[in-house]
């Protein structure tokens, strides 16, 4: 029987390897790129001292930001290190691991800019670092607040809302009406990885695995235009949330739909609601008699779920007379009317 446990010491051979030979791993899910020039300048300033780990076909294991920042160098040869005594499986989850833990470490304030305050000769600013007392003298040409108030911008997509197209109380950005219907659906966590593009991107699937698009709009727009169509976000509604993160949640869902729409994408709205106080905004800046698409994942198993779901989508189809409905999930039996309804199977799709 094979041991679980490896051993802690071992020899490490490390290898140089032609770059061209070596291949990224297709579905990393680490997004890297603003990481590149920080660690290409580390390379340059100190030399290649962390080998990057490979499988024995040459796939890249850990170090894709490494590889990525030594071709930016113009390097021919890197050093690796053969995880040859990994499964694929192993492999697999040390690639995942490696990057998590990584997220588990923090700075202590006090001790960091005591340390950047010894370092006299070496431009730290360039890893990405704030310099202590330079803070002032890098924004004296600026209007007081002028950047933290386009950081704020930044942050909640300001630059993107425009009053003029919003609808309801809460001012819920418009949508124009999409009458597509898609044939297939395949999760926004796939988009970057799928080959088949004759699909629709859907985001029922756990919000921190599309919290990036809130985060970075624009970096997915040109991604996402390949595709037939887009759902608008799926940002949770849970019965338990307080009601000005439910509207929060709509909110942002209707601006990137409607951010995604202005950048030529073919949108179709995500309906999502939960207790009926929320059908005071859960539908505003929808369009009517267009497609619409829902999820029943979940929904099944729970009878109070199924009956909050009716309940909705009832007011749903009054509100907005839905010409088509995609369903995604197992059927419910629900009377929809004459509506059109295309149902398609919650699945993973490569």
């Amino acid at each position: 029987m094979r041991d679980n446990l490896h051993p802690l010491f071992y020899t490490m051979t490390i290898i140089d390897k032609p770059i061209e030979e070596l291949r990224p791993y297709r579905k990393n899910p680490r997004i890297n790129d603003d990481a590149v020039k920080y660690v290409a300048e580390s390379i340059r300033r100190f030399g290649f001292k962390v080998p990057v780990v490979i499988d024995s076909s040459n796939v890249i294991v850990a170090g894709h930001t490494r590889l990525k920042a030594a071709k930016q160098l113009g390097m021919d040869t890197i050093p690796c290190v053969v995880a040859d005594d990994l499964s694929p499986e192993e492999i697999r989850a040390f690639r995942l691991a490696d990057n998590k833990v990584a997220e588990k470490s923090k700075w202590d304030a006090d001790l960091l800019t005591e340390e950047l305050e010894g370092i006299t000769d070496i431009d730290m600013s360039a890893f990405d670092f704030d310099i202590p007392g330079e803070e002032e003298t890098e924004e004296e040409d600026d209007e007081p607040g002028e950047n933290e108030r386009q950081r704020t911008a930044d942050a909640y997509n300001l630059d993107s809302y425009d009053e003029k197209r919003t609808a309801g109380f809460y001012q819920m950005p418009v949508l124009k009406r999409c009458t597509f219907v898609p044939d297939e659906l395949i999760g926004f966590n796939y988009a970057k990885t799928s080959e088949r593009k004759n699909v629709g991107i859907h985001f029922f699937i756990d919000d921190y695995q599309f919290e990036r698009i809130w985060n970075a709009p624009m970096d997915y727009m040109d991604l996402l235009a390949e595709y037939d169509c887009v759902l608008t976000p799926d940002f949770s509604l849970y019965m338990d949330m307080p009601i000005a993160m439910k509207i929060w949640n709509v909110y942002r869902s209707r601006l990137i739909g409607q951010m995604m729409q202005d950048g030529g994408i073919r949108v179709i709205p995500t309906l999502s609601w939960a207790e009926p106080q929320t059908y005071q905004f859960c539908f505003d800046g929808l369009p009517s008699g267009g497609t619409v698409a829902v999820s029943t994942v979940g929904v099944m198993r729970d009878k109070s779920a199924r009956a909050i779901w009716a309940d909705g989508m009832t007011e749903a189809i009054k509100r907005l007379k839905p010409k088509n409905i995609i369903c995604y999930g197992s059927k419910l039996d629900f009377d929809y009317g004459k509506i059109n309804v295309k149902y398609i199977e919650a699945r993973k799709f490569k």
